[in-house]
């Protein structure tokens, strides 16, 4: 496709979402209008942005940014650090957190991500099935695309084990499906505290922060988890995760992050937090813009004959869309031509290599200002079949229609 009518086909992708966009123009507003109303609250001032060194005792910073996050998630605590190095280290301290030998796990949304299999699974090397806790998995089931949890064998599961607590993540992960809505974790959550109610509700909720306008622990979760570097830190954060929810879980939490005697007493962070503060604000539009663009891929490919989710007439409940390319070539030349219009690293060619953490090989394009990070537009796929691409991210609208050209050019269709 030629760029003149490749550009066409943008503008024209552009005109059948404008209810889509419009949509989404409400939630990032709702939004904005929420993390405003939680700076108020806690009378953020200059002074919070300063760092701290050594022991991090009374700093202000660090713990008026966890009430921030508390008020935000609606939560009756929160943890938010920089020593939390990645999503999966968030949900690691989450799940050592709050589980002790002989409990169980059982998460209901498949198979947690890659990253996680080793953290639950792997022998010898401080899992958690090194530590006594065992582990159980509800697939899914699907309808039109829509994932629905599987109420039937959750119910049988609850009632003939002893499940401490299920877990569920939103995102789709390395799978051809529509994200977990807000409303669908709702309903767990109730089915789960009907049938079980000690049972605990943990929701990994990477990629999909201000998708909506609540959040999961306004349902009723007890505990999420998730990256700094992902939707919430706005593309501003230079690193970090969080974990929010009821307040004596999270300080288990806190005791897994530093240590029992310590919680969230101590925790100093040199740097300052400014950046911190400042992608929270900026969040609701980063994400705006990050599911404008995703909708944009998803209805440009869809038009060319490509499997994709979301569809156009979909909400979406994460910031990734998934095409389904059919083949290795495909993929590499899409993650190499996101590569070339991505602001750093342009130059550099994506291949598929073994990634620290994933069983399969991944090649990924990830041009970012900070390393790794989602909310920045980028794309990956594990090289196994039937060939899917995961495109996320975006923090203006206008790279990812730029991004969009320059993958319909390069791909030759």
């Amino acid at each position: 496709m030629d760029v003149t009518k490749a550009r066409q086909h943008i503008s024209n992708c552009e005109a059948a979402l404008k209810e889509q966009f419009e949509r989404l123009d409400r939630i990032a507003l709702n939004n904005q209008r929420k993390v405003l109303d939680a700076f108020f609250k806690e009378g953020i001032q200059a002074r919070h942005l300063v760092g701290s060194t050594g022991y991090g005792y009374d700093d202000i910073g660090r713990d008026a940014l966890c009430k921030l996050y508390a008020d935000v998630f609606c939560a009756e605590a929160a943890i938010v650090s920089p020593n939390i190095v990645s999503g999966t280290h968030a949900l690691t301290l989450m799940l050592f957190g709050i589980l002790r030998p002989g409990d169980k796990l059982l998460a209901v949304s498949g198979k947690p991500y890659d990253t996680l299999s080793d953290v639950i699974e792997a022998d010898g090397k401080g899992s958690l099935k090194d530590f006594g806790v065992s582990f159980g998995v509800v697939e899914l089931l699907e309808k039109n695309q829509v994932p629905c949890f599987d109420f039937d064998e959750i119910k049988r599961r609850l009632e003939s084990e002893n499940i401490k607590a299920v877990f569920a993540a939103r995102s789709r992960g390395y799978s051809l499906r529509q994200a977990v809505s807000v409303e669908q974790i709702a309903d767990l959550v109730t089915f789960v505290k009907k049938i079980s109610p000690q049972t605990l509700v943990l929701v990994d909720n990477c990629y999909g922060e201000f998708v909506e306008e609540i959040e999961p622990t306004n349902v009723g979760a007890d505990l999420v988890a998730g990256s700094l570097i992902k939707n919430i830190g706005g593309g501003i954060a230079p690193t970090g995760g969080y974990v929010a929810g009821k307040r004596e879980l999270v300080t288990l939490v806190s005791y897994r992050l530093t240590a029992p005697s310590l919680g969230m007493e101590e925790g100093s962070y040199a740097y300052g937090y400014l950046p911190y503060y400042q992608g929270l604000f900026l969040a609701p539009s980063v994400v705006k813009s990050a599911l404008k663009g995703s909708l944009l891929f998803a209805k440009a490919y869809s038009a060319l004959g490509f499997e994709t989710l979301p569809n156009d007439d979909m909400p979406p409940y994460d910031i990734v869309t998934s095409i389904k390319l059919g083949s290795k070539e495909r993929v590499v030349d899409f993650c190499g031509a996101i590569q070339e219009v991505s602001p750093i690293d342009s130059n550099v060619k994506p291949e598929a290599w073994d990634m620290p953490g994933y069983k399969d090989q991944v090649v990924m394009a990830a041009g970012a200002f900070v390393q790794g990070s989602s909310i920045e537009l980028s794309a990956d796929s594990p090289i196994r079949e039937p060939y899917i691409v995961y495109l996320q991210g975006g923090l203006t609208y206008e790279h990812a229609v730029i991004a969009l050209e320059h993958t319909l050019t390069t791909l030759k269709f």
